[in-house]
């Protein structure tokens, strides 16, 4: 179980969260739901360690990894598709790990075609499978998402996502997903905290579709 109690942060006289408080369960995909600029992404970074906080403490996040999936696919544009995945397996694995790790992961989003491809050969849909399919590739014990399907049309969407779910039986690492899409969270997520407020407060917590 991840734990956040009694958490306050502020960017000087804006107060984003006081007194927050909630929890992630192991195993289970968590979608944070609400409006854009409520705080979603402070929360998830504060997570990810990536953004301090002036009181509060956190529990289960000692000595975890992270992959994280932002909005955009930050690849590296002067990888390949098979290069961009293995920039992120190189100081983990020997060689012919990397070979097996590649194959699958390339082959569960249906890119195994294009690995010898560069980010500016690829549609956004194509980018954003490999974006995803390097974070599942490292080997990290939470993977988080900002928006990772947000600007899609409705079929690439859908594609990705199940992509995403495919990806995710197979592993079942715990997941935190940011989004303001309430269908988006209910087809993905176990548990969906819809957010609102300033500072930031727990409107309602729901039960999603994936169970």
């Amino acid at each position: 179980m991840i734990r956040l109690k009694n958490i306050h942060k502020a960017y000087d006289d804006l107060v984003v969260l006081k007194d927050f408080n909630i929890d992630f369960e192991d195993g289970k995909i968590t979608a944070l739901l609400g409006p854009s600029g409520c705080g979603k992404t402070t929360l998830l970074n504060i997570v990810a360690g990536l953004e301090a906080y002036q009181s509060g403490t956190t529990e289960g996040l000692e000595d975890k990894t992270f992959s994280y999936i932002f909005q955009e696919d930050r690849l590296l544009p002067w990888a390949t598709v098979e290069g961009n995945l293995r920039f992120v397996l190189e100081t983990r694995y020997d060689e012919e790990e990397i070979r097996v790790i590649l194959k699958k992961y390339l082959e569960m989003v249906g890119l195994e075609d294009y690995k010898t491809y560069y980010p500016s050969q690829l549609s956004g849909g194509m980018k954003q499978r490999v974006a995803i399919a390097r974070a599942f590739a490292y080997p990290s014990d939470i993977l988080l998402m900002d928006e990772a399907f947000k600007g899609l049309d409705m079929e690439l969407k859908t594609g990705l996502i199940e992509s995403f779910l495919d990806l995710w039986e197979k592993d079942r690492r715990r997941v935190i997903m940011v989004t303001h899409d309430i269908n988006e969270a209910m087809e993905i997520a176990h548990h969906i905290y819809i957010l609102g407020g300033r500072p930031l407060e727990i409107k309602e917590k729901r039960v999603g579709k994936n169970k």
